[in-house]
């Protein structure tokens, strides 16, 4: 929730904060575990299919949930899958082609913090007393996905990257987040007011 309930009430109108709480992007667990996967099969793009054991093995994902991921990025056409022996999954293009807001609206949705900028225009043409502060949420939600839209698999695992989003080279402990923290606290919580 971007506001608690009470804050929200005495700074905007009730259809303003359903509107922009049903915006707010927010990376589900399946939306990390699919990033995870594809920056693991883009460290391995050279070396052809992987198999799903071996990818939810080296990424500590959940195998079962991770087959149902890799079905719905091949339908996308995002990955392919290799039959045989050595057969698995692989990158269906190179990873500089494929953007991380590609990935993110196929699993989870919308891509922006606060919503579609068809939203918050419509907020900001009809809610005279709050409009700066959706045009905030405007210029918000542009930076975000202008991100996204330019950031691809292949900028995440280059020689250089900050060590989150570098390669780890063995087992990693399970993510304990189910949600990223991409929306602020509700208020009442320490150091928000």
């Amino acid at each position: 929730m971007l506001f608690g309930k009470t804050r929200a009430v005495s700074i905007m109108s009730m259809d303003s904060i359903g509107l922009i709480e049903e915006a707010i992007m927010r990376v589900s667990q399946k939306g990390l575990y699919a990033l995870q996967a594809l920056m693991m099969l883009t460290r391995r793009h050279r070396e052809g299919a992987i198999r799903i054991r071996d990818i939810a093995y080296e990424e500590s994902l959940p195998e079962k949930f991770l087959e149902l991921i890799l079905l719905e990025l091949k339908n996308a056409r995002i990955v392919e899958s290799v039959r045989g022996a050595k057969g698995g999954y692989q990158l269906r293009r190179p990873p500089s082609e494929i953007r991380l807001s590609e990935i993110i609206r196929l699993i989870d949705g919308p891509l922006a913090p606060f919503g579609d900028a068809e939203q918050l225009r419509e907020l900001i043409d009809r809610d005279d007393d709050h409009r700066a502060l959706y045009k905030v949420f405007l210029e918000v939600r542009d930076a975000a996905a202008k991100i996204l839209e330019n950031t691809t698999l292949a900028d995440l695992v280059a020689p250089g990257t900050s060590g989150a989003v570098r390669a780890r080279s063995g087992k990693r402990k399970k993510a304990e987040v189910s949600v990223l923290p991409m929306a602020m606290p509700s208020a009442g919580q320490p150091g928000h007011d």
